[in-house]
């Protein structure tokens, strides 16, 4: 009866082993060495694009004393604390988005909507319905694709106008001689 049990945990262990084992094709390399990772293509400044403008900059620029840096990706997000309370900042690059699949999400949220125009280039500013707090801007890119900024300040709270503040953020971000 005890060699059941010891056939079947042999046999399991043979099986294990031999679907473990295989072979990769090509040349090891140190973490951090590979090419491909160098040569990230039209994306190679991706994650850099939260310092597109400085953190002071965008704390100014919403009339904020301190700002605190959140989630970083596609999308980046500041807290900006200072007279008006906590402002909400995000800033977005997406390198393969337009003007026309944005503006129609915002039309589909049914946000106002007005065509600006930032360092020569088309844009829209946008405001959710009811929300005077907050304020969205959208332009196209110094390279390919689109920029937005949104600036949302706590509701009730004497604040600056969040449409001039995501307008000058944009300024910022496309102004490529600063």
């Amino acid at each position: 009866m005890r060699r059941l049990p010891l056939a079947l945990a042999a046999v399991a262990v043979a099986t294990m082993a031999a679907g473990c084992g295989s072979t990769i094709q090509g040349t090891a390399l140190p973490e951090g060495s590979s090419t491909a990772i160098k040569d990230y293509g039209k994306y190679k400044d991706v994650l850099q694009e939260c310092d597109a403008v400085a953190d002071d900059l965008i704390a100014k620029t919403v009339g904020g004393d301190s700002i605190e840096r959140g989630f970083f990706g596609a999308i980046c997000r500041w807290d900006v604390a200072g007279p008006a309370g906590n402002t909400k900042v995000t800033f977005n690059w997406f390198e393969s988005g337009s003007l026309q699949v944005e503006r129609a999400a915002t039309e589909k949220l049914q946000y106002a909507i007005k065509d600006i125009a930032i360092q020569g280039r088309k844009a829209f500013q946008s405001q959710p319905p009811n929300d005077p707090d907050s304020c969205g801007v959208t332009a196209g890119s110094p390279s390919s694709g689109i920029i937005g900024w949104w600036v949302q300040y706590r509701p009730g709270a004497a604040h600056p106008d969040p449409c001039q503040a995501a307008v000058k953020l944009a300024e910022l971000t496309l102004n490529l001689s600063r």
